[in-house]
Protein backbone atom coordinates (compact mmCIF):
# COMPACT_ATOMS: atom_id res chain seq x y z
CA UNK A 1 0.00 0.00 0.00
CA UNK A 2 2.84 2.11 0.82
CA UNK A 3 4.55 1.64 -2.52
CA UNK A 4 1.07 2.47 -4.11
CA UNK A 5 0.79 5.75 -2.57
CA UNK A 6 4.05 7.00 -3.47
CA UNK A 7 3.48 9.82 -5.34
CA UNK A 8 1.14 11.37 -2.63
CA UNK A 9 3.60 11.27 0.08
CA UNK A 10 5.52 14.61 -0.45
CA UNK A 11 4.42 18.04 -1.40
CA UNK A 12 3.07 18.88 -5.07
CA UNK A 13 2.26 22.18 -6.38
CA UNK A 14 -1.57 22.83 -6.50
CA UNK A 15 -0.55 24.58 -10.17
CA UNK A 16 0.76 21.74 -11.97
CA UNK A 17 -1.82 18.96 -9.67
CA UNK A 18 -5.28 20.87 -10.32
CA UNK A 19 -4.53 24.48 -12.20
CA UNK A 20 -2.10 25.16 -14.65
CA UNK A 21 -1.85 23.66 -18.71
CA UNK A 22 -0.08 20.35 -19.58
CA UNK A 23 1.72 22.88 -22.09
CA UNK A 24 2.87 26.10 -19.47
CA UNK A 25 3.94 23.02 -17.33
CA UNK A 26 6.02 21.31 -20.16
CA UNK A 27 7.68 24.65 -20.13
CA UNK A 28 8.83 24.86 -16.74
CA UNK A 29 9.71 20.95 -16.61
CA UNK A 30 13.05 19.49 -15.86
CA UNK A 31 12.87 17.77 -19.16
CA UNK A 32 12.45 20.98 -21.09
CA UNK A 33 15.04 22.80 -19.34
CA UNK A 34 17.49 20.34 -19.42
CA UNK A 35 17.22 19.61 -23.55
CA UNK A 36 17.24 23.47 -24.30
CA UNK A 37 20.69 23.48 -22.19
CA UNK A 38 21.70 20.44 -24.50
CA UNK A 39 20.47 22.16 -27.22
CA UNK A 40 22.50 25.63 -26.72
CA UNK A 41 25.19 23.74 -26.06
CA UNK A 42 25.04 22.54 -29.70
CA UNK A 43 24.37 25.99 -30.93
CA UNK A 44 27.37 27.27 -29.43
CA UNK A 45 29.33 24.57 -30.71
CA UNK A 46 27.90 25.52 -34.16
CA UNK A 47 28.23 28.73 -34.15
CA UNK A 48 32.02 28.34 -32.70
CA UNK A 49 33.08 25.79 -35.46
CA UNK A 50 31.46 28.40 -38.44
CA UNK A 51 34.05 31.01 -37.11
CA UNK A 52 36.71 28.33 -36.94
CA UNK A 53 37.15 26.29 -33.99
CA UNK A 54 38.76 23.03 -34.01
CA UNK A 55 34.73 21.04 -34.04
CA UNK A 56 33.43 18.67 -35.94
CA UNK A 57 30.10 17.36 -37.18
CA UNK A 58 30.52 14.39 -35.56
CA UNK A 59 30.73 15.83 -32.49
CA UNK A 60 27.66 18.14 -33.22
CA UNK A 61 25.95 15.04 -34.73
CA UNK A 62 26.79 13.20 -31.29
CA UNK A 63 25.57 15.76 -29.01
CA UNK A 64 22.13 16.53 -31.76
CA UNK A 65 21.51 12.53 -30.77
CA UNK A 66 21.63 12.58 -27.28
CA UNK A 67 19.09 16.00 -26.58
CA UNK A 68 16.04 14.56 -24.72
CA UNK A 69 17.23 11.31 -23.69
CA UNK A 70 19.15 12.58 -20.33
CA UNK A 71 19.86 10.71 -16.79
CA UNK A 72 18.29 12.45 -14.07
CA UNK A 73 19.60 10.07 -11.64
CA UNK A 74 23.13 10.24 -12.77
CA UNK A 75 23.02 14.23 -12.83
CA UNK A 76 21.38 14.22 -9.27
CA UNK A 77 24.15 12.18 -8.49
CA UNK A 78 26.44 14.34 -9.79
CA UNK A 79 25.05 17.72 -8.49
CA UNK A 80 25.02 15.78 -4.53
CA UNK A 81 28.85 15.73 -5.65
CA UNK A 82 30.57 19.14 -7.02
CA UNK A 83 27.24 20.93 -5.68
CA UNK A 84 26.82 22.82 -9.21
CA UNK A 85 23.93 22.26 -11.46
CA UNK A 86 25.20 23.44 -14.52
CA UNK A 87 28.88 20.83 -14.20
CA UNK A 88 26.55 17.91 -13.15
CA UNK A 89 25.28 18.14 -16.16
CA UNK A 90 27.65 18.78 -18.22
CA UNK A 91 29.31 15.75 -16.81
CA UNK A 92 26.61 13.24 -17.56
CA UNK A 93 26.53 14.87 -21.03
CA UNK A 94 29.93 14.31 -21.49
CA UNK A 95 29.85 11.09 -20.58
CA UNK A 96 27.25 10.70 -23.38
CA UNK A 97 29.15 12.02 -25.80
CA UNK A 98 32.81 11.15 -25.26
CA UNK A 99 33.45 12.27 -28.44
CA UNK A 100 32.28 15.67 -27.94
CA UNK A 101 33.37 15.57 -24.40
CA UNK A 102 36.29 18.34 -24.91
CA UNK A 103 33.96 20.83 -26.67
CA UNK A 104 30.50 21.15 -24.55
CA UNK A 105 30.36 24.19 -22.43
CA UNK A 106 33.69 25.69 -24.30
CA UNK A 107 34.21 29.25 -22.99
CA UNK A 108 30.52 29.49 -21.60
CA UNK A 109 29.51 30.14 -18.09
CA UNK A 110 27.06 28.47 -16.48
CA UNK A 111 24.59 31.64 -17.26
CA UNK A 112 25.25 31.12 -20.97
CA UNK A 113 22.71 27.42 -20.17
CA UNK A 114 20.80 29.13 -17.44
CA UNK A 115 19.94 32.23 -18.38
CA UNK A 116 19.59 31.76 -22.38
CA UNK A 117 17.49 29.08 -21.61
CA UNK A 118 15.05 31.24 -19.05
CA UNK A 119 14.59 34.19 -21.79
CA UNK A 120 13.76 31.11 -24.12
CA UNK A 121 11.14 30.16 -21.93
CA UNK A 122 10.16 33.79 -20.79
CA UNK A 123 9.84 34.07 -25.02
CA UNK A 124 7.44 30.73 -25.30
CA UNK A 125 5.26 31.43 -22.01
CA UNK A 126 4.60 34.84 -23.50
CA UNK A 127 3.64 33.03 -26.46
CA UNK A 128 1.43 31.00 -24.93
CA UNK A 129 -0.34 33.36 -22.37
CA UNK A 130 -1.26 36.03 -25.10
CA UNK A 131 -3.69 33.72 -27.15
CA UNK A 132 -5.50 32.84 -24.12
CA UNK A 133 -5.73 35.98 -23.13
CA UNK A 134 -6.95 37.46 -26.68
CA UNK A 135 -9.33 34.34 -26.09
CA UNK A 136 -10.94 35.67 -23.18
CA UNK A 137 -11.38 39.35 -24.88
CA UNK A 138 -13.16 38.12 -27.80
CA UNK A 139 -15.86 36.08 -25.59
CA UNK A 140 -16.46 39.01 -23.24
CA UNK A 141 -16.72 41.62 -26.50
CA UNK A 142 -19.19 39.13 -27.93
CA UNK A 143 -21.31 39.21 -24.68
CA UNK A 144 -20.56 42.53 -24.55
CA UNK A 145 -22.26 43.18 -28.07
CA UNK A 146 -25.13 40.68 -27.09
CA UNK A 147 -26.03 42.94 -24.16
CA UNK A 148 -24.71 46.25 -25.13
CA UNK A 149 -28.63 47.66 -24.30
CA UNK A 150 -29.39 46.01 -21.45
CA UNK A 151 -30.18 48.13 -18.90
CA UNK A 152 -28.70 47.25 -15.50
CA UNK A 153 -28.08 49.29 -12.31
CA UNK A 154 -24.67 50.88 -12.05
CA UNK A 155 -22.69 51.06 -8.55
CA UNK A 156 -20.69 53.87 -6.85
CA UNK A 157 -19.19 52.90 -3.37
CA UNK A 158 -21.21 49.57 -3.94
CA UNK A 159 -25.09 51.60 -3.70
CA UNK A 160 -26.98 52.08 -6.73
CA UNK A 161 -26.35 54.44 -9.09
CA UNK A 162 -27.38 55.95 -12.25
CA UNK A 163 -28.21 53.00 -15.03
CA UNK A 164 -25.60 51.52 -17.61
CA UNK A 165 -25.76 48.18 -19.39
CA UNK A 166 -24.64 45.01 -19.34
CA UNK A 167 -22.88 45.14 -22.04
CA UNK A 168 -20.74 48.50 -21.13
CA UNK A 169 -20.18 46.63 -17.37
CA UNK A 170 -18.46 43.98 -19.66
CA UNK A 171 -16.38 46.94 -21.97
CA UNK A 172 -14.76 48.02 -18.46
CA UNK A 173 -13.52 44.58 -18.28
CA UNK A 174 -12.11 43.89 -21.53
CA UNK A 175 -10.43 47.44 -21.49
CA UNK A 176 -8.22 46.53 -18.60
CA UNK A 177 -7.80 43.16 -20.07
CA UNK A 178 -6.50 45.06 -23.45
CA UNK A 179 -4.32 46.71 -21.59
CA UNK A 180 -2.85 43.73 -20.05
CA UNK A 181 -2.39 42.26 -23.76
CA UNK A 182 -0.21 45.24 -24.70
CA UNK A 183 1.91 45.09 -21.66
CA UNK A 184 3.05 41.40 -22.13
CA UNK A 185 2.92 41.62 -26.22
CA UNK A 186 5.52 44.56 -25.38
CA UNK A 187 7.49 42.15 -22.50
CA UNK A 188 7.32 39.86 -25.68
CA UNK A 189 8.49 42.21 -28.89
CA UNK A 190 11.23 43.44 -26.54
CA UNK A 191 12.60 40.54 -24.71
CA UNK A 192 16.38 39.31 -25.65
CA UNK A 193 18.73 36.97 -25.85
CA UNK A 194 21.95 36.97 -23.26
CA UNK A 195 24.10 35.19 -25.99
CA UNK A 196 27.47 34.31 -25.14
CA UNK A 197 28.75 36.99 -22.69
CA UNK A 198 31.59 34.96 -20.45
CA UNK A 199 31.89 34.96 -16.41
CA UNK A 200 31.50 38.81 -15.79
CA UNK A 201 29.81 39.65 -19.16
CA UNK A 202 32.85 41.03 -20.87
CA UNK A 203 33.48 38.02 -23.25
CA UNK A 204 36.91 37.42 -22.33
CA UNK A 205 36.64 33.86 -22.89
CA UNK A 206 35.77 33.68 -25.73
CA UNK A 207 38.24 36.26 -26.79
CA UNK A 208 40.88 34.46 -26.01
CA UNK A 209 39.51 31.58 -27.71
CA UNK A 210 39.47 33.20 -30.44
CA UNK A 211 43.27 34.84 -30.36
CA UNK A 212 42.10 38.11 -29.69
CA UNK A 213 39.78 38.54 -32.70
CA UNK A 214 36.73 40.76 -31.53
CA UNK A 215 35.03 41.19 -34.22
CA UNK A 216 34.74 36.93 -34.40
CA UNK A 217 33.56 36.82 -30.97
CA UNK A 218 30.85 39.54 -31.80
CA UNK A 219 30.04 37.17 -34.79
CA UNK A 220 29.50 34.51 -32.38
CA UNK A 221 27.43 36.70 -30.40
CA UNK A 222 25.21 37.01 -33.24
CA UNK A 223 25.31 33.77 -34.59
CA UNK A 224 24.00 32.21 -31.45
CA UNK A 225 21.60 34.62 -30.74
CA UNK A 226 20.21 33.95 -34.40
CA UNK A 227 20.12 30.34 -33.93
CA UNK A 228 18.02 30.65 -30.87
CA UNK A 229 15.23 32.65 -32.31
CA UNK A 230 15.95 35.45 -31.34
CA UNK A 231 16.79 38.72 -33.47
CA UNK A 232 18.33 41.10 -30.54
CA UNK A 233 20.84 40.41 -27.49
CA UNK A 234 21.54 42.42 -25.19
CA UNK A 235 24.52 44.09 -25.58
CA UNK A 236 25.65 44.36 -22.03
CA UNK A 237 25.22 42.04 -19.15
CA UNK A 238 26.95 41.14 -15.92
CA UNK A 239 26.91 37.51 -14.99
CA UNK A 240 23.40 37.35 -15.33
CA UNK A 241 20.81 39.46 -17.65
CA UNK A 242 19.61 42.14 -15.72
CA UNK A 243 16.75 40.88 -13.49
CA UNK A 244 15.10 44.13 -14.39
CA UNK A 245 13.36 41.67 -17.47
CA UNK A 246 12.36 39.48 -14.59
CA UNK A 247 10.39 42.38 -13.01
CA UNK A 248 9.42 43.76 -16.46
CA UNK A 249 7.36 40.61 -17.04
CA UNK A 250 6.07 39.71 -13.65
CA UNK A 251 4.65 43.05 -12.88
CA UNK A 252 2.78 42.89 -16.71
CA UNK A 253 1.55 39.51 -14.78
CA UNK A 254 0.71 40.92 -11.29
CA UNK A 255 -1.40 43.47 -13.77
CA UNK A 256 -3.08 40.90 -15.21
CA UNK A 257 -3.66 39.22 -12.02
CA UNK A 258 -5.37 42.08 -10.72
CA UNK A 259 -7.19 42.93 -13.76
CA UNK A 260 -8.36 39.05 -13.04
CA UNK A 261 -9.28 39.90 -9.69
CA UNK A 262 -11.28 42.53 -10.43
CA UNK A 263 -13.42 41.21 -13.26
CA UNK A 264 -14.21 37.77 -11.14
CA UNK A 265 -14.83 39.98 -7.81
CA UNK A 266 -17.55 42.16 -9.98
CA UNK A 267 -18.63 38.48 -11.46
CA UNK A 268 -19.26 37.19 -7.97
CA UNK A 269 -20.90 40.78 -6.54
CA UNK A 270 -23.47 39.96 -9.30
CA UNK A 271 -23.73 36.44 -8.65
CA UNK A 272 -25.20 37.53 -5.52
CA UNK A 273 -27.66 39.50 -6.97
CA UNK A 274 -28.67 36.69 -8.76
CA UNK A 275 -28.30 39.16 -11.86
CA UNK A 276 -25.25 37.21 -13.57
CA UNK A 277 -23.65 34.17 -12.61
CA UNK A 278 -20.91 31.85 -14.36
CA UNK A 279 -21.31 28.46 -15.56
CA UNK A 280 -22.52 25.85 -13.50
CA UNK A 281 -22.48 22.20 -14.61
CA UNK A 282 -25.64 19.90 -14.04
CA UNK A 283 -23.86 17.95 -11.77
CA UNK A 284 -21.65 20.05 -9.90
CA UNK A 285 -21.93 20.58 -5.83
CA UNK A 286 -22.30 23.87 -4.90
CA UNK A 287 -22.41 23.00 -0.94
CA UNK A 288 -21.97 19.80 0.98
CA UNK A 289 -24.38 21.34 3.61
CA UNK A 290 -26.64 23.61 1.10
CA UNK A 291 -27.31 21.39 -1.81
CA UNK A 292 -29.44 24.52 -3.33
CA UNK A 293 -26.06 26.89 -3.58
CA UNK A 294 -24.68 27.66 -6.67
CA UNK A 295 -21.51 29.09 -5.31
CA UNK A 296 -19.33 31.34 -7.82
CA UNK A 297 -16.28 28.61 -7.59
CA UNK A 298 -14.38 29.54 -10.79
CA UNK A 299 -14.49 33.06 -10.16
CA UNK A 300 -13.61 32.69 -6.45
CA UNK A 301 -10.48 30.20 -7.89
CA UNK A 302 -9.32 33.37 -10.51
CA UNK A 303 -9.29 35.63 -7.45
CA UNK A 304 -7.53 33.00 -5.20
CA UNK A 305 -5.22 32.44 -7.87
CA UNK A 306 -4.84 36.28 -8.82
CA UNK A 307 -3.80 37.04 -5.15
CA UNK A 308 -0.90 35.17 -5.52
CA UNK A 309 0.10 36.28 -8.69
CA UNK A 310 -0.16 40.10 -7.49
CA UNK A 311 2.07 39.05 -4.81
CA UNK A 312 4.89 37.82 -6.92
CA UNK A 313 5.66 41.19 -8.15
CA UNK A 314 7.16 42.03 -4.81
CA UNK A 315 9.51 39.23 -4.79
CA UNK A 316 10.94 39.80 -8.42
CA UNK A 317 11.44 43.83 -7.18
CA UNK A 318 13.35 42.42 -4.33
CA UNK A 319 15.34 40.01 -6.40
CA UNK A 320 16.33 42.74 -8.88
CA UNK A 321 17.65 45.50 -5.60
CA UNK A 322 19.74 43.20 -4.50
CA UNK A 323 21.83 41.98 -7.30
CA UNK A 324 24.67 43.08 -6.14
CA UNK A 325 27.64 44.38 -8.81
CA UNK A 326 27.50 41.73 -11.61
CA UNK A 327 25.28 39.47 -10.11
CA UNK A 328 24.87 37.68 -6.54
CA UNK A 329 23.23 34.16 -6.39
CA UNK A 330 20.88 34.47 -4.04
CA UNK A 331 18.64 35.21 -7.33
CA UNK A 332 18.36 31.63 -7.95
CA UNK A 333 16.11 29.55 -5.45
CA UNK A 334 13.61 32.89 -5.56
CA UNK A 335 13.51 32.92 -9.26
CA UNK A 336 12.96 28.94 -9.73
CA UNK A 337 9.63 30.11 -7.44
CA UNK A 338 8.51 33.39 -9.11
CA UNK A 339 8.95 33.13 -12.68
CA UNK A 340 7.55 29.51 -12.87
CA UNK A 341 4.58 30.00 -10.52
CA UNK A 342 3.63 33.91 -12.08
CA UNK A 343 3.05 31.99 -15.76
CA UNK A 344 1.64 29.03 -14.22
CA UNK A 345 -1.22 31.31 -12.15
CA UNK A 346 -1.57 33.92 -14.79
CA UNK A 347 -1.98 30.52 -17.07
CA UNK A 348 -4.44 29.18 -14.57
CA UNK A 349 -6.59 32.53 -14.26
CA UNK A 350 -6.89 32.83 -17.96
CA UNK A 351 -7.50 28.95 -18.86
CA UNK A 352 -10.60 29.51 -15.73
CA UNK A 353 -11.36 32.47 -16.92
CA UNK A 354 -12.03 31.57 -20.73
CA UNK A 355 -14.42 28.65 -19.32
CA UNK A 356 -16.28 31.45 -17.46
CA UNK A 357 -16.48 33.88 -20.41
CA UNK A 358 -17.62 31.05 -22.57
CA UNK A 359 -20.88 30.41 -20.49
CA UNK A 360 -22.25 33.61 -18.71
CA UNK A 361 -25.47 33.81 -18.10
CA UNK A 362 -27.63 36.89 -17.67
CA UNK A 363 -30.99 36.78 -15.69
CA UNK A 364 -32.94 40.10 -17.30
CA UNK A 365 -35.71 39.86 -15.01
CA UNK A 366 -33.74 39.93 -12.03
CA UNK A 367 -31.91 42.66 -13.64
CA UNK A 368 -35.23 44.40 -14.16
CA UNK A 369 -36.81 43.82 -10.60
CA UNK A 370 -33.94 45.50 -8.99
CA UNK A 371 -34.61 48.77 -11.50
CA UNK A 372 -37.61 49.03 -10.37
CA UNK A 373 -36.29 49.38 -6.62
CA UNK A 374 -34.46 52.10 -8.00
CA UNK A 375 -35.54 53.65 -11.10
CA UNK A 376 -38.02 56.02 -9.39
CA UNK A 377 -35.62 57.39 -6.89
CA UNK A 378 -33.28 58.15 -10.31
CA UNK A 379 -36.14 59.81 -12.24
CA UNK A 380 -37.36 62.24 -10.15
CA UNK A 381 -35.33 64.69 -11.90
CA UNK A 382 -37.29 64.11 -15.02
CA UNK A 383 -40.12 64.17 -13.32
CA UNK A 384 -39.51 67.57 -12.12
CA UNK A 385 -38.28 68.63 -15.40
CA UNK A 386 -41.51 67.14 -17.45
CA UNK A 387 -43.52 69.21 -14.51
CA UNK A 388 -41.56 72.69 -15.49
CA UNK A 389 -42.55 72.20 -19.10
CA UNK A 390 -46.10 71.27 -18.43
CA UNK A 391 -46.17 75.04 -16.87
CA UNK A 392 -45.29 73.77 -12.93
CA UNK A 393 -43.09 75.72 -10.35
CA UNK A 394 -39.75 73.85 -10.27
CA UNK A 395 -39.43 74.52 -6.28
CA UNK A 396 -43.03 73.69 -5.83
CA UNK A 397 -42.70 70.27 -7.26
CA UNK A 398 -39.23 69.68 -5.72
CA UNK A 399 -40.74 70.33 -2.95
CA UNK A 400 -43.47 67.48 -3.47
CA UNK A 401 -41.14 64.99 -4.88
CA UNK A 402 -38.93 65.33 -2.13
CA UNK A 403 -41.91 64.45 0.29
CA UNK A 404 -43.16 61.80 -2.25
CA UNK A 405 -39.48 60.03 -1.72
CA UNK A 406 -38.82 60.04 1.81
CA UNK A 407 -42.53 58.41 2.16
CA UNK A 408 -41.70 55.65 -0.44
CA UNK A 409 -38.05 55.10 1.26
CA UNK A 410 -39.64 54.75 4.53
CA UNK A 411 -42.01 51.83 3.00
CA UNK A 412 -38.79 49.94 1.71
CA UNK A 413 -36.22 50.98 4.37
CA UNK A 414 -38.84 50.63 7.23
CA UNK A 415 -41.08 48.14 6.13
CA UNK A 416 -39.24 45.64 3.87
CA UNK A 417 -42.17 46.69 0.73
CA UNK A 418 -41.15 47.72 -2.76
CA UNK A 419 -40.33 50.62 -3.38
CA UNK A 420 -43.93 53.00 -4.65
CA UNK A 421 -42.64 56.24 -5.64
CA UNK A 422 -44.63 56.08 -8.97
CA UNK A 423 -48.14 55.21 -7.15
CA UNK A 424 -47.64 57.73 -4.89
CA UNK A 425 -46.95 60.61 -7.71
CA UNK A 426 -50.16 58.91 -9.76
CA UNK A 427 -52.35 59.37 -6.54
CA UNK A 428 -51.13 62.79 -6.24
CA UNK A 429 -53.54 65.05 -8.26
CA UNK A 430 -50.60 67.69 -8.50
CA UNK A 431 -48.91 65.65 -11.25
CA UNK A 432 -52.25 65.07 -13.43
CA UNK A 433 -50.49 66.95 -16.27
CA UNK A 434 -47.66 64.48 -16.71
CA UNK A 435 -49.44 60.96 -15.92
CA UNK A 436 -49.37 60.38 -19.89
CA UNK A 437 -45.88 60.52 -20.15
CA UNK A 438 -44.74 58.64 -16.69
CA UNK A 439 -44.12 55.57 -18.70
CA UNK A 440 -41.50 57.00 -21.15
CA UNK A 441 -40.26 59.05 -18.38
CA UNK A 442 -39.62 55.53 -16.35
CA UNK A 443 -38.14 53.58 -19.11
CA UNK A 444 -35.14 52.19 -18.25
CA UNK A 445 -33.49 52.63 -22.22
CA UNK A 446 -33.62 56.47 -21.28
CA UNK A 447 -31.35 56.57 -18.50
CA UNK A 448 -28.36 54.94 -20.42
CA UNK A 449 -26.88 57.64 -21.95
CA UNK A 450 -24.57 56.43 -25.01
CA UNK A 451 -23.84 52.89 -22.87
CA UNK A 452 -24.98 50.89 -26.10
CA UNK A 453 -23.07 52.88 -28.98
CA UNK A 454 -20.14 53.00 -26.83
CA UNK A 455 -20.05 49.49 -26.65
CA UNK A 456 -20.38 48.95 -30.28
CA UNK A 457 -17.37 52.10 -31.24
CA UNK A 458 -15.52 50.28 -28.40
CA UNK A 459 -15.74 46.81 -30.01
CA UNK A 460 -15.13 47.83 -33.61
CA UNK A 461 -12.20 50.33 -32.97
CA UNK A 462 -10.47 49.07 -30.30
CA UNK A 463 -10.72 45.02 -29.60
CA UNK A 464 -11.55 43.94 -32.61
CA UNK A 465 -8.23 44.79 -34.74
CA UNK A 466 -6.32 43.04 -31.80
CA UNK A 467 -8.14 40.24 -32.02
CA UNK A 468 -6.97 40.25 -35.52
CA UNK A 469 -4.01 40.35 -35.23
CA UNK A 470 -3.90 37.17 -33.77
CA UNK A 471 -5.85 35.82 -36.49
CA UNK A 472 -6.19 31.81 -35.72
CA UNK A 473 -3.80 31.41 -32.79
CA UNK A 474 -6.35 32.97 -30.84
CA UNK A 475 -8.09 30.03 -28.01
CA UNK A 476 -11.35 30.74 -28.00
CA UNK A 477 -12.43 26.75 -26.10
CA UNK A 478 -11.21 25.71 -23.41
CA UNK A 479 -10.46 22.38 -22.64
CA UNK A 480 -12.57 20.86 -19.24
CA UNK A 481 -11.82 22.79 -16.23
CA UNK A 482 -9.93 21.21 -14.00
CA UNK A 483 -10.64 20.02 -10.47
Amino acid sequence: MAELNADFRGYRSPLSTRYASKEMQYLFSDQHKFSTWRKLWILLAKAEKSLGLDITDEQIREMESHIEDIDFKAAAAEEALTRHDVMAHVHVFAKQCPLAAPIIHLGATSCFVGDNTDLLILKEALEQLLPKLVGVVKQLAQFAMQYRDLPTLGFTHLQPAQLTTVGKRCSLWIQDLLMDERALRACRDNLRFRGVKGTTGTQASFLQLFAGDSAKVRQLDQTVTKLAGFERYYAVTGQTYSRKVDLEIVSALASLGATVHKMCSDLRLLASRKELEEPFEQTQIGSSAMPYKRNPMRSERCCALARHLITLQANAANTLAVQWLERTLDDSANRRLTLSEAFLSADACLLTLLNISQGLVVYPKVIERNIAQELPFMSTENVIMAMVKAGGDRQVCHEKIRVLSHEAGAQVKQHGKDNDLVERIRADPYFAPILGQLGSILDPKTFTGRAADQVVEFVNEEVNPIVALYGDKVVTKSAQLNI
